[in-house]
C-alpha cells in the first residue's frame, strides 16, 4: 500500500464519508431509472465541485490543489465503491493536458472553470470499437478539426473536448459549431456517446503526448476499478457471513472460503499495482508507462474474477436488477475495455520492454 501523507488520509476519508452519505448505490439506481441527459446527478457534482475534488490534479494558480493523482485515485476509490456516477475522472484526465501541453492563454481560460465544477471536459481519442490510439484518422486543417471518435465517456454533456489527431492533441469547445454527438446506450447506464467533428475550431496542444495522457486517464480508471473489486468483495463476504444454507452459514463452507481468500490475495496485489502506478505518475518517472500498462493489465483481471464470482456466490439474487451485483458487474465490463483490455496491456508490457 501507498504511504498517505496526513492530508491525502483526510482526502480519503472525506470522500469515503461523501460517498456513503450523498451517492451510496441506491443514488445510482435513480440516475439510472431517471436517465437524465448528462448521466451524472449535476447537484452532486456542483457539491464534488465545492469540496475541491474537481481541481485535485490543477495547480493552485489556477484554482485547483495539485494533489497529484495518487489523491485523485484515492477519491475515485471511494467513488467507484458506490457505482457513483460523475464525470470526475474524464474531466480530470482532460485537465492534465490543459496542464501539460497548453498555451499560456488556454490555461487560465480553461482550467479555472473545470477546477469550479463549471466545465465538464472529456478526452475523445478511439475511432473504432476497441482502444487503438494507433489507428487515428482525425486530421487538423486550418485550425479545423474533422473526425469521429467513438464511446466518449461524458460525452452528451461535456463543454471541452481533448481530441486526438494525426499530429497530436488539440482543445475544442464544445458548444462549438461543426460538432454532433449521438448517445451510445451501455450496459453501464453511464454517459457515452459517438462525438464527430466537421470543422470545428481547434487548438493545439503542443507540450504533451497522446499516450501520455491516455496513460493518466488509464490510471484513473484502474483507481475507479480498484473502488469496484472492493466493495464487490466486501459486499460477497459479508453476504456469505449471512447466508444460511443446508443449516450452516456460507462462510463455513472450505470451497467458499478458499474462493475468498483467492480473491483477497488477488485485491492486495491490484492495489498495489494501481497505487504504484499513480505513485509514478505524481513522481514523474521514466516508466510511467509500463506502471500504468502493468496496473491495467491486473486491474482488468481482477475486477473480472471479483465481479463474476459476486454473481456466482450470490447464487439467483444476484442475477435479480432487485440486487446490486449486476451493477458491478456491468460497470466493470465497460471499465475492462476503456483504454485497453488486460490482453492488449499484457501485449503492450512486453513491446515495452523489448519483447
Amino acid at each position: 500500500m501507498a504511504a498517505l501523507t496526513d492530508e491525502q488520509t483526510m482526502l480519503r476519508d472525506m470522500a469515503r464519508e461523501w460517498a456513503d452519505n450523498e451517492s451510496p448505490v441506491g443514488a445510482f439506481r435513480k440516475i439510472r431509472d431517471a436517465a437524465p441527459d448528462a448521466g451524472y446527478d449535476v447537484d452532486a457534482w456542483r457539491k464534488m465541485a465545492e469540496m475541491g475534488l474537481a481541481g485535485i490534479v490543477i495547480p493552485e494558480a489556477f484554482g485547483g490543489t495539485a494533489f497529484g493523482y495518487l489523491s485523485l485515485g484515492l477519491v475515485l476509490e471511494q467513488l467507484g465503491r458506490n457505482l457513483a456516477a460523475s464525470p470526475l475522472a474524464s474531466t480530470a484526465a482532460a485537465a492534465t493536458a490543459i496542464v501539460m501541453g497548453g498555451s499560456e492563454t488556454l490555461k487560465p481560460a480553461w482550467l479555472p472553470k473545470i477546477a469550479s465544477g463549471e466545465v465538464v471536459a472529456t478526452l475523445a481519442i478511439d475511432e473504432g470499437p476497441v482502444h487503438n490510439p494507433g489507428k487515428i484518422a482525425t486530421t487538423v486543417n486550418g485550425g479545423k478539426l474533422t473526425g469521429t471518435k467513438e464511446f466518449v465517456a461524458e460525452g452528451d454533456s461535456a463543454a471541452l473536448f481533448v481530441v486526438a489527431a494525426t499530429d497530436g492533441l488539440y482543445l475544442v469547445d464544445g458548444n462549438a459549431p461543426g460538432i454532433t454527438r449521438a448517445h451510445r446506450h451501455m450496459a453501464d447506464s453511464r454517459s457515452h456517446a459517438r462525438v464527430s467533428f466537421d470543422g470545428a475550431a481547434a487548438e493545439k496542444l503542443d507540450g504533451t503526448t497522446t499516450q501520455a495522457i491516455v496513460d493518466r486517464a488509464t490510471a484513473a480508471v484502474c483507481a475507479e476499478m480498484l473502488g469496484l473489486a472492493v466493495q464487490a468483495f466486501e459486499t460477497t463476504n459479508d453476504y456469505l457471513k449471512t447466508r444460511v444454507q443446508f443449516g450452516q452459514q456460507l462462510s463455513t463452507f472450505q470451497a467458499l472460503q478458499h474462493r475468498m481468500a483467492k480473491m483477497f490475495t488477488e485485491l492486495e496485489l491490484m492495489r498495489s499495482t494501481v497505487e504504484g502506478a499513480l505513485e509514478a505518475i505524481d513522481a514523474g518517472r521514466s516508466d510511467v508507462d509500463q506502471a500504468v500498462t502493468l496496473a491495467k493489465a491486473v486491474a482488468g483481471e481482477t475486477l473480472k474474477l471479483v465481479s463474476r464470482e459476486m454473481i456466482q456466490l450470490h447464487g439467483g439474487i444476484g442475477m435479480t436488477d432487485d440486487y446490486d451485483a449486476g451493477f458491478y458487474i456491468k460497470r466493470a465490463a465497460v471499465l475492462e475495455a476503456m483504454w485497453g483490455n488486460a490482453s492488449y496491456h499484457r501485449e503492450r508490457f512486453a513491446r515495452l520492454n523489448g519483447y
